[in-house]
Protein backbone atom coordinates (compact mmCIF):
# COMPACT_ATOMS: atom_id res chain seq x y z
CA UNK A 1 0.00 0.00 0.00
CA UNK A 2 1.28 3.52 -1.06
CA UNK A 3 2.79 5.76 2.24
CA UNK A 4 0.34 8.65 0.66
CA UNK A 5 -2.72 5.93 0.92
CA UNK A 6 -1.73 4.82 4.29
CA UNK A 7 -1.22 8.32 5.62
CA UNK A 8 -4.38 9.82 4.12
CA UNK A 9 -6.18 7.01 6.36
CA UNK A 10 -4.89 7.97 9.11
CA UNK A 11 -6.04 11.31 8.76
CA UNK A 12 -9.70 10.23 8.14
CA UNK A 13 -9.21 8.03 11.13
CA UNK A 14 -8.07 10.08 13.39
CA UNK A 15 -10.31 13.08 11.76
CA UNK A 16 -13.62 9.88 12.25
CA UNK A 17 -12.58 9.91 15.95
CA UNK A 18 -12.53 13.61 16.87
CA UNK A 19 -16.04 13.73 15.09
CA UNK A 20 -17.14 11.28 17.45
CA UNK A 21 -15.53 12.64 20.38
CA UNK A 22 -16.89 15.93 19.67
CA UNK A 23 -20.40 14.65 19.19
CA UNK A 24 -20.35 12.26 22.05
CA UNK A 25 -19.43 15.35 24.37
CA UNK A 26 -22.33 17.93 22.67
CA UNK A 27 -24.98 15.66 23.51
CA UNK A 28 -23.33 14.77 26.96
CA UNK A 29 -23.81 18.29 27.73
CA UNK A 30 -27.55 18.24 25.73
CA UNK A 31 -28.79 15.77 27.81
CA UNK A 32 -30.78 16.55 30.90
CA UNK A 33 -29.04 17.49 34.14
CA UNK A 34 -31.36 15.00 36.03
CA UNK A 35 -30.85 12.37 34.31
CA UNK A 36 -27.05 12.63 35.11
CA UNK A 37 -26.88 14.12 38.36
CA UNK A 38 -28.20 11.46 40.25
CA UNK A 39 -28.06 7.63 41.79
CA UNK A 40 -31.16 5.64 42.10
CA UNK A 41 -30.90 2.85 44.88
CA UNK A 42 -33.41 0.22 45.17
CA UNK A 43 -34.31 -1.05 48.17
CA UNK A 44 -36.80 -3.23 50.58
CA UNK A 45 -38.02 -3.21 54.31
CA UNK A 46 -40.24 -5.21 56.07
CA UNK A 47 -42.81 -2.81 57.72
CA UNK A 48 -45.62 -4.70 59.39
CA UNK A 49 -44.73 -8.26 58.07
CA UNK A 50 -44.51 -6.79 54.71
CA UNK A 51 -42.14 -6.57 52.65
CA UNK A 52 -42.05 -3.39 51.27
CA UNK A 53 -40.26 -2.05 48.24
CA UNK A 54 -38.96 1.56 47.32
CA UNK A 55 -36.45 3.32 45.20
CA UNK A 56 -33.99 6.19 46.57
CA UNK A 57 -33.03 9.24 43.94
CA UNK A 58 -30.47 10.33 45.51
CA UNK A 59 -28.62 13.31 43.52
CA UNK A 60 -25.06 14.32 42.90
CA UNK A 61 -23.24 16.07 46.28
CA UNK A 62 -26.05 15.18 48.46
CA UNK A 63 -24.98 16.98 51.90
CA UNK A 64 -25.40 15.14 55.24
CA UNK A 65 -28.96 15.52 56.59
CA UNK A 66 -29.86 17.02 53.52
CA UNK A 67 -34.16 16.98 53.10
CA UNK A 68 -36.48 14.27 52.41
CA UNK A 69 -39.65 14.02 50.17
CA UNK A 70 -41.30 10.70 49.94
CA UNK A 71 -43.40 10.65 46.47
CA UNK A 72 -46.50 8.34 46.76
CA UNK A 73 -48.33 6.98 43.15
CA UNK A 74 -51.57 6.39 42.32
CA UNK A 75 -53.93 3.44 42.54
CA UNK A 76 -54.51 1.04 39.38
CA UNK A 77 -51.13 -0.78 38.89
CA UNK A 78 -50.88 -3.92 38.80
CA UNK A 79 -47.10 -4.18 37.92
CA UNK A 80 -45.20 -6.81 39.02
CA UNK A 81 -42.41 -6.16 42.16
CA UNK A 82 -39.41 -7.30 39.76
CA UNK A 83 -40.42 -5.12 36.58
CA UNK A 84 -41.19 -2.23 39.09
CA UNK A 85 -37.55 -2.25 40.77
CA UNK A 86 -36.08 -2.35 37.40
CA UNK A 87 -38.41 0.27 35.38
CA UNK A 88 -37.36 4.27 35.83
CA UNK A 89 -37.95 6.11 38.45
CA UNK A 90 -40.28 8.44 37.00
CA UNK A 91 -42.49 11.19 39.33
CA UNK A 92 -42.96 14.85 39.03
CA UNK A 93 -40.45 15.76 41.39
CA UNK A 94 -37.13 14.36 39.81
CA UNK A 95 -36.15 17.40 38.46
CA UNK A 96 -36.72 19.38 41.45
CA UNK A 97 -34.62 16.80 43.52
CA UNK A 98 -31.50 16.95 41.36
CA UNK A 99 -32.36 20.98 41.42
CA UNK A 100 -32.66 21.35 44.59
CA UNK A 101 -30.42 18.82 46.54
CA UNK A 102 -33.38 16.91 48.24
CA UNK A 103 -33.59 13.03 48.57
CA UNK A 104 -36.52 11.35 46.76
CA UNK A 105 -38.24 8.32 47.96
CA UNK A 106 -40.31 6.21 46.06
CA UNK A 107 -42.12 3.44 47.38
CA UNK A 108 -44.50 0.81 45.43
CA UNK A 109 -47.70 0.18 47.49
CA UNK A 110 -48.66 -3.52 48.04
CA UNK A 111 -51.68 -4.60 45.77
CA UNK A 112 -55.46 -4.89 47.26
CA UNK A 113 -58.01 -8.06 46.93
CA UNK A 114 -58.80 -6.60 43.29
CA UNK A 115 -54.98 -6.50 42.38
CA UNK A 116 -54.37 -3.35 41.77
CA UNK A 117 -51.54 -1.74 43.63
CA UNK A 118 -52.25 1.56 45.57
CA UNK A 119 -52.20 2.56 50.03
CA UNK A 120 -55.33 2.21 51.90
CA UNK A 121 -57.67 4.95 52.08
CA UNK A 122 -60.64 2.95 52.40
CA UNK A 123 -62.09 2.75 49.03
CA UNK A 124 -65.32 0.85 48.36
CA UNK A 125 -63.09 -1.84 46.44
CA UNK A 126 -60.77 -2.01 49.96
CA UNK A 127 -62.75 -2.79 52.19
CA UNK A 128 -61.73 -5.49 54.35
CA UNK A 129 -58.47 -4.62 53.55
CA UNK A 130 -56.89 -4.15 57.13
CA UNK A 131 -53.55 -2.41 55.36
CA UNK A 132 -52.40 0.54 57.24
CA UNK A 133 -50.25 2.96 55.12
CA UNK A 134 -50.24 5.70 57.53
CA UNK A 135 -48.02 3.47 59.12
CA UNK A 136 -46.15 2.56 56.28
CA UNK A 137 -44.91 5.79 55.30
CA UNK A 138 -44.25 7.14 58.76
CA UNK A 139 -41.66 3.93 59.44
CA UNK A 140 -40.41 4.21 56.05
CA UNK A 141 -39.56 7.59 56.42
CA UNK A 142 -38.10 7.02 59.77
CA UNK A 143 -35.78 4.09 58.05
CA UNK A 144 -34.53 5.95 55.50
CA UNK A 145 -33.23 9.17 57.36
CA UNK A 146 -31.51 6.68 59.42
CA UNK A 147 -30.28 4.61 56.63
CA UNK A 148 -29.08 7.51 54.16
CA UNK A 149 -28.34 10.14 56.75
CA UNK A 150 -31.23 12.24 55.88
CA UNK A 151 -32.93 15.08 58.20
CA UNK A 152 -35.83 14.33 60.34
CA UNK A 153 -36.57 17.92 60.93
CA UNK A 154 -36.83 18.44 57.19
CA UNK A 155 -39.15 15.16 55.36
CA UNK A 156 -42.11 16.06 53.32
CA UNK A 157 -44.68 13.97 51.75
CA UNK A 158 -46.35 14.40 48.29
CA UNK A 159 -48.77 11.85 46.48
CA UNK A 160 -50.88 12.09 43.06
CA UNK A 161 -54.62 10.68 43.00
CA UNK A 162 -54.76 7.85 45.60
CA UNK A 163 -51.10 8.79 47.29
CA UNK A 164 -52.42 12.51 47.20
CA UNK A 165 -55.64 11.22 49.31
CA UNK A 166 -52.89 9.79 51.57
CA UNK A 167 -52.53 13.54 52.36
CA UNK A 168 -54.98 14.29 53.54
CA UNK A 169 -55.67 11.58 55.52
CA UNK A 170 -52.26 12.42 57.06
CA UNK A 171 -53.58 15.77 57.46
CA UNK A 172 -56.09 14.43 59.72
CA UNK A 173 -53.98 12.09 62.14
CA UNK A 174 -51.55 12.54 64.90
CA UNK A 175 -48.05 12.47 63.03
CA UNK A 176 -45.24 14.07 63.32
CA UNK A 177 -42.75 12.34 60.72
CA UNK A 178 -43.67 14.69 57.77
CA UNK A 179 -43.02 18.70 58.16
CA UNK A 180 -45.99 19.53 54.99
CA UNK A 181 -47.81 17.70 52.59
CA UNK A 182 -48.44 18.50 49.22
CA UNK A 183 -51.41 16.48 46.80
CA UNK A 184 -51.59 15.93 43.81
CA UNK A 185 -55.34 15.43 42.29
CA UNK A 186 -56.05 14.09 45.65
CA UNK A 187 -59.37 14.30 47.49
CA UNK A 188 -60.85 13.83 51.25
CA UNK A 189 -63.13 10.88 51.52
CA UNK A 190 -65.66 12.19 53.71
CA UNK A 191 -64.49 9.74 56.44
CA UNK A 192 -61.34 11.34 56.77
CA UNK A 193 -62.58 14.42 58.07
CA UNK A 194 -65.25 12.27 59.95
CA UNK A 195 -63.27 10.42 61.86
CA UNK A 196 -60.59 13.26 62.59
CA UNK A 197 -58.30 13.17 65.10
CA UNK A 198 -56.78 15.66 67.31
CA UNK A 199 -54.05 16.76 65.16
CA UNK A 200 -51.74 19.70 64.79
CA UNK A 201 -52.11 22.04 61.84
CA UNK A 202 -49.64 21.55 58.87
CA UNK A 203 -48.88 23.13 55.87
CA UNK A 204 -50.60 22.30 52.95
CA UNK A 205 -50.84 22.14 49.14
CA UNK A 206 -53.19 20.71 46.37
CA UNK A 207 -53.11 20.72 42.90
CA UNK A 208 -56.28 20.17 40.93
CA UNK A 209 -57.82 19.93 37.12
CA UNK A 210 -61.07 21.42 37.33
CA UNK A 211 -61.92 18.99 34.57
CA UNK A 212 -60.61 16.15 36.57
CA UNK A 213 -63.07 13.07 35.08
CA UNK A 214 -61.41 10.48 38.13
CA UNK A 215 -61.55 12.99 41.28
CA UNK A 216 -64.13 15.40 39.94
CA UNK A 217 -63.54 19.22 41.11
CA UNK A 218 -66.89 19.05 42.46
CA UNK A 219 -66.80 16.34 44.43
CA UNK A 220 -68.88 13.18 44.72
CA UNK A 221 -70.83 12.92 48.06
CA UNK A 222 -73.23 10.11 46.43
CA UNK A 223 -70.54 8.14 45.30
CA UNK A 224 -71.73 7.85 41.88
CA UNK A 225 -68.49 6.91 40.89
CA UNK A 226 -67.46 4.26 43.15
CA UNK A 227 -64.65 6.18 45.10
CA UNK A 228 -66.99 6.61 48.11
CA UNK A 229 -68.19 9.86 48.88
CA UNK A 230 -65.66 12.45 48.75
CA UNK A 231 -66.13 16.68 49.22
CA UNK A 232 -65.64 18.73 46.30
CA UNK A 233 -61.71 20.26 46.52
CA UNK A 234 -62.58 23.88 47.50
CA UNK A 235 -64.85 22.28 50.39
CA UNK A 236 -61.98 19.78 51.36
CA UNK A 237 -59.44 22.96 51.23
CA UNK A 238 -61.86 25.08 52.94
CA UNK A 239 -61.91 22.48 55.86
CA UNK A 240 -57.71 22.82 56.40
CA UNK A 241 -57.80 26.35 56.09
CA UNK A 242 -60.18 25.91 58.76
CA UNK A 243 -57.72 23.72 60.72
CA UNK A 244 -54.89 25.95 60.14
CA UNK A 245 -56.39 29.19 61.28
CA UNK A 246 -55.44 30.97 57.96
CA UNK A 247 -56.79 33.84 56.51
CA UNK A 248 -57.50 34.49 52.52
CA UNK A 249 -54.66 36.18 50.47
CA UNK A 250 -55.43 37.87 47.08
CA UNK A 251 -55.15 35.07 44.24
CA UNK A 252 -53.20 35.80 41.43
CA UNK A 253 -53.66 33.86 37.44
CA UNK A 254 -51.33 32.87 35.50
CA UNK A 255 -51.03 31.48 31.94
CA UNK A 256 -50.01 27.48 32.18
CA UNK A 257 -46.98 26.60 29.78
CA UNK A 258 -48.93 25.49 27.92
CA UNK A 259 -51.46 28.20 27.37
CA UNK A 260 -51.08 28.76 23.79
CA UNK A 261 -52.13 25.21 22.99
CA UNK A 262 -54.45 24.13 25.28
CA UNK A 263 -55.98 27.63 27.04
CA UNK A 264 -55.38 26.35 30.57
CA UNK A 265 -54.70 29.20 33.33
CA UNK A 266 -53.98 28.10 37.03
CA UNK A 267 -54.93 30.16 39.70
CA UNK A 268 -53.60 30.14 42.81
CA UNK A 269 -55.58 30.79 45.81
CA UNK A 270 -53.12 31.37 49.01
CA UNK A 271 -54.23 31.30 52.34
CA UNK A 272 -52.16 32.77 55.35
CA UNK A 273 -51.62 32.02 59.23
CA UNK A 274 -49.01 34.88 59.71
CA UNK A 275 -48.61 33.45 63.60
CA UNK A 276 -47.71 30.08 62.86
CA UNK A 277 -47.05 30.16 58.86
CA UNK A 278 -49.05 26.61 58.47
CA UNK A 279 -50.46 28.13 55.34
CA UNK A 280 -52.64 26.53 52.63
CA UNK A 281 -52.19 26.99 48.72
CA UNK A 282 -54.56 26.41 46.02
CA UNK A 283 -53.82 25.40 42.78
CA UNK A 284 -56.88 25.56 40.65
CA UNK A 285 -55.54 24.86 36.99
CA UNK A 286 -58.77 25.33 34.37
CA UNK A 287 -59.66 22.82 32.11
CA UNK A 288 -57.00 20.62 33.13
CA UNK A 289 -57.94 16.73 33.60
CA UNK A 290 -55.86 14.05 36.16
CA UNK A 291 -52.46 14.46 35.46
CA UNK A 292 -49.07 15.59 36.88
CA UNK A 293 -49.85 19.01 35.15
CA UNK A 294 -46.33 19.22 33.77
CA UNK A 295 -47.66 20.70 30.30
CA UNK A 296 -49.17 23.41 32.84
CA UNK A 297 -46.44 24.18 35.50
CA UNK A 298 -43.12 22.66 36.46
CA UNK A 299 -44.89 20.57 39.45
CA UNK A 300 -42.31 19.53 41.41
CA UNK A 301 -40.49 22.88 41.30
CA UNK A 302 -44.07 24.35 42.71
CA UNK A 303 -44.11 21.97 45.12
CA UNK A 304 -40.22 22.16 46.41
CA UNK A 305 -41.40 26.21 46.35
CA UNK A 306 -43.91 24.97 49.36
CA UNK A 307 -42.13 22.95 50.87
CA UNK A 308 -38.73 24.92 51.20
CA UNK A 309 -40.67 27.32 52.81
CA UNK A 310 -40.39 24.94 56.10
CA UNK A 311 -36.78 24.04 55.97
CA UNK A 312 -34.76 23.92 59.22
CA UNK A 313 -31.68 24.86 59.99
Amino acid sequence: MPATHSSNKRILMRNKVRTILLATAYLAAMWPQASRAQRIVRDSLVINGHMRHFKMLLPDRLSVKAPLVLALHGYGSKVSVERWMQSPTDTWMNEAAVRHGFALCVPLGLKDKTGRRGWNVRYPSQEGWEMDDVSTVEQLARHVQKKYGLSKANTFLTGMSNGGEMCYVLNYKRQSVFRALASVAGLTLTWMFEEREKSRPIPFMEIHGTEDRTSEWTGDLENKFGWGCYMSVPDAVAHIVEKNGCKPLPTDTVKGKSFDKDGHLVVHHRFANPRTHNDVWLYEVIGAGHNWFLSDMDTGEEIWKFFSRYLKK
